[in-house]
């Protein structure tokens, strides 16, 4: 028997295993972007709630790239919203030169706020 066989029928190249003819597949590569926390958020929300939607990138080589772009609008849309609430409450370099600790806590506070918002809108979709 021969170990490697072309089918003309699908195009495929099988490689004799034990008794079985295997069909050689591999995935193609991908250009490898950083995809960050908020790309590694929704990869962890593809892979449990949207299985074919995230096998189906997978196989495409398409799930780094929109985990970037993911990532990236993501952090865009984090810093804007941290903009518009710090003007919204009042929050300013003076405040944070005269009570530091005020400062901190209303910017925690902001930032969670903004996080929640990018993971309903984005993240989470």
């Amino acid at each position: 028997m021969d170990k490697y066989i072309y089918d003309d029928k699908n195009g495929l190249w099988y490689e004799l295993q034990g008794d079985y003819y295997i069909p050689c597949l591999t995935l193609s590569e991908e250009e490898s972007k950083p995809i960050g926390i908020w790309g590694q958020r929704h990869k962890a929300y593809l892979k449990e709630h949207r299985k074919a939607t995230y096998t189906t990138m997978l196989m495409e080589g398409t799930l780094n790239s929109y985990l970037a772009d993911i990532n990236e609008q993501a952090q865009e849309r984090l810093e804007t919203l941290v903009e518009q609430m710090k003007q919204a409450e009042g929050i300013t370099e003076q405040l944070k030169a005269e009570n530091a600790l005020n400062w901190v806590q209303n910017m925690n506070n902001i930032r969670s706020c903004a996080m929640e918002i990018v993971n309903t809108e984005i993240i989470y979709r």
